[in-house]
């Protein structure tokens, strides 16, 4: 995953000597994040639809990958950017805004402190112009 500049995204700073990927337990609980941020979406109405023709498969270990290298672990992302792989989507910014609130939500369950949350949601917010395209419309 690349941010706008071509740089991968960075991953949350490591504190106490120990990353939040080793913290919430590693490849497992990622897996296990993943699946619950997923069925979470699904299950939300104003989201659901945006998912209907994915191969959510594919799309899970493309976050896996995301979130393995967000939380402080190993970088295994290989793919097109976040632009690219969102392009003529038309997302739009509550969208955008809703799935981070589902991944931060399923993250502050698995334990994960409010200060990694932070930097989390920070390193999510950073690719929100590489994602949303929808814009309002003019009123």
């Amino acid at each position: 995953m690349l941010i706008p500049d071509g740089r991968a995204p960075t991953s949350v700073p490591v504190m106490s000597g120990t990353s939040a990927y080793d913290e919430i337990g590693g490849a497992g609980a990622v897996k296990a994040a993943v699946a619950v941020f997923y069925q979470r979406v699904l299950d939300d109405p104003d989201l659901r639809s945006w998912f209907a023709d994915i191969d959510l498969q594919r799309l899970k270990a493309h976050q896996r990958a995301f979130l393995s290298h967000a939380l402080g672990g190993p970088d295994l992302f290989a793919g097109r950017s976040m632009a690219e792989a969102h392009a003529g989507l038309a997302i739009t910014d509550d969208a955008f805004q809703a799935v981070v609130e589902h991944l931060v939500m399923t993250l502050h369950d698995l334990g994960v402190t409010p200060e990694r949350l932070q930097h989390v949601r920070g390193t999510v917010d950073s690719l929100r112009d590489e994602v949303v395209s929808a814009r309002p419309a003019a009123t």
